[in-house]
């Protein structure tokens, strides 16, 4: 199963987190097959970037986030978009 999860990266005691597509049977910090952004939680407000269009596209082939990883792609609105392509295209309404 492939999983969009974090990877730790950084020195100790200064965490460095990059948002990582995996294969689930791989560790934590090993190698991974695309990169789609960064978490820096030691920065004051918290620094995030994420590549919202590969994001959504993992998930439509099937990619499972983590909890931390889909909240991380929430305050991005990649959940938002991967619901309406899923469910409201399949419904036939119009997307606001």
């Amino acid at each position: 199963m492939v999983k969009i999860r974090l990877t730790r990266m950084g020195r100790r005691n200064r965490p460095f987190f990059r948002l990582v597509v995996v294969d689930s049977q791989k560790r934590r910090d090993g190698a991974y097959i695309d990169s789609l952004g960064f978490y820096d939680p030691i920065r004051d407000p918290g620094i995030m970037s994420v590549d919202v269009d590969k994001a959504v596209s993992w998930i439509m082939k099937g990619a499972q986030p983590t909890e931390t990883a889909r909240s991380i792609l929430a305050r991005f609105g990649v959940m938002k978009k991967v619901h309406e392509l899923k469910y409201v295209k399949e419904s036939g309404e119009k997307a606001e």
